[in-house]
């Protein structure tokens, strides 16, 4: 039987802040272009061409809370 509370813990050691991502500086992925690009056709929102892929993933979050998505 698994702890829950471990679980959970483990769960939350995964999540990095994008900024120390050490890939953080590399181009987007090409998921996270496609998932950018729906929701900044749903926010009327632009995005800039050079983002890195820690820019996207914060732009990502900005924009689910723009749109009611990943909610």
């Amino acid at each position: 039987m698994t702890d829950r509370r471990t679980e959970q813990a483990d769960q939350n050691a995964a999540i990095k802040d994008p900024d120390e991502w050490v890939t953080g500086d590399e181009p987007p992925t090409a998921a996270q272009e496609s998932y950018l690009s729906t929701l900044a056709r749903e926010a009327h929102a632009d995005l800039p061409d050079d983002l890195t892929k820690a820019e996207a993933s914060k732009r990502i979050d900005e924009l689910q809370a723009e749109t009611g998505r990943g909610q």
